[in-house]
């Protein structure tokens, strides 16, 4: 396995071109691994994730399916209780909902329902989050719907070198994750990236800013402008942000989300979903819980608005950026 810290050979890839080459790298390493879902195969994908797939392992391997997510999820449901390890695709998150049932009346439940006789090892792909400027329905950020649902991970990749190595964890883990990436970013930057293949263990925060003054929690395409507004916030008010990437969103990395806090005694939380029901007030939670002693202030909630994910005109406005996660931590640190 290989580490950030190796020698290991890199390339400099997307977030995008990471998601492919960590495919590529489970399809080759296990015969059991299979790609499905719509337009995957010879197209290569929407956002060409699966590009190059088909040519390389065949139709057996990556399958070209009906626009129907609910047979794409149920099939591989029953793929992965008999022994395969399918990653179907959907292809925006949007498109998820008729397939809602599948993930989790079974998918979740199959290891408790059987008593351990059958596991579900699957992982549903879905670009999710706005920012693309695309019509209704391929916007949404409803990643709380899936983390409410026990016997489901929930992971988010924010960088390149992530979610090869999420993915491949993903992969192998024995139980259903829903995998969503943000396609935001899926080329908006570029890492270095091992050619090997590694893990990246589910269930871990990354600390990708150290502070002393107030902790921001984020995940996903909003860690870019979360770490732009704290190297702002450095150089304008001296207010020093530790920027904490939630990543895994099911299951939560409680210790770490504790200990930064223990560290600053205040928090903000930034995510594009809503901020009703949204993850931001459950790490709320968790602070009260865990560290309520430490806190200075009240939970900032640096959020989409709760309505429906807006068209063009709006859609920069609804999405947290650098001047409203800095006026929210300002309002923090001043309290």
């Amino acid at each position: 396995m290989a580490t950030q810290d190796t020698a290991s050979e890199t390339e400099n890839l997307t977030l995008v071109q990471s998601v492919r080459d960590g495919l590529y790298t489970e399809m080759k390493n296990d015969e059991d691994v299979l790609v499905m879902g719509e337009d995957v195969g010879k197209n290569g994908g929407v956002f060409r994730a699966t590009e190059g797939l088909y040519e390389e392992f065949g139709g057996d391997r990556v399958i070209d399916t009906p626009l129907a997510e609910s047979g794409i999820v149920g099939t591989a449901i029953g793929m992965a209780a008999y022994g395969l390890k399918p990653v179907p695709e959907i292809q925006f998150m949007g498109f998820i909902y008729p397939a809602f049932d599948q993930i989790v009346s079974h998918a979740a439940r199959i290891r408790t329902r059987s008593r351990g006789r059958f596991t579900c090892p699957m992982v549903i792909r879905a670009p999710y989050g706005g920012g693309i400027r695309a019509p209704e329905h391929h916007s949404e950020s409803t990643e709380a719907m899936f983390a409410h649902q026990p016997g489901l991970k929930v992971q988010i990749p924010s960088t390149p070198y992530d979610a090869k190595g999420m993915l491949i964890s993903a992969i192998r883990d024995p139980d259903p994750v829903v995998f969503l990436e943000p396609k935001l970013i899926y080329r908006a930057f570029r890492n270095e990236v091992p050619t090997d293949d590694y893990e990246v263990p589910l269930g871990e925060a990354a600390v990708r800013r150290e502070g002393t003054d107030i902790s921001v929690y984020t995940w996903g395409a909003m860690s870019r402008p979360t770490i732009e507004a704290a190297e702002e916030l450095a150089e304008e008010d001296g207010i020093d942000v530790e920027v904490v990437d939630i990543r895994s969103i099911s299951p939560l990395d409680e210790e770490t989300i504790v200990e930064s806090f223990k560290k600053t005694g205040r928090a903000a939380v930034v995510h594009e979903a809503p901020k009703s029901g949204g993850l931001g007030g459950e790490i709320a939670s968790i602070i009260q819980e865990e560290a309520l002693l430490y806190q200075e202030a009240p939970v900032e909630r640096i959020t989409g608005f709760d309505t429906p994910f807006p068209l063009y005109a709006l859609e920069d406005y609804y999405l947290p950026e650098p001047a409203r996660i800095k006026k929210g931590i300002r309002d923090a640190v001043s309290f």
